[in-house]
């Protein structure tokens, strides 16, 4: 018999928690939000730019969540 001496980390949607997904989601799926990200270089660069830094999406979760992944967001706004 073998056991799982390591844990796999959690997911959500493929993303690293639902706090980012969530904004990943409001990102991709809003065409004002989308444009400006696509003006900016960074997560924090875009978070700055809209005037989110105190800010959340409709569903609650804060623009600025210490549990965002932002490595993630960094890479989903270079695909965009």
């Amino acid at each position: 018999m073998t056991y799982q001496t390591e844990l796999m980390p959690e997911t959500y949607q493929g993303w690293s928690n639902y706090e980012t997904w969530n904004v990943a989601l409001w990102m991709g799926n809003d065409e004002g939000l989308y444009n400006c990200a696509r003006r900016c270089t960074t997560y924090r660069e875009f978070v700055e730019y809209m005037g989110f830094e105190d800010g959340a999406t409709a569903d609650g979760v804060k623009w600025m969540d210490p549990m965002l992944n932002t490595v993630e967001l960094d890479e989903m706004m270079e695909e965009m």
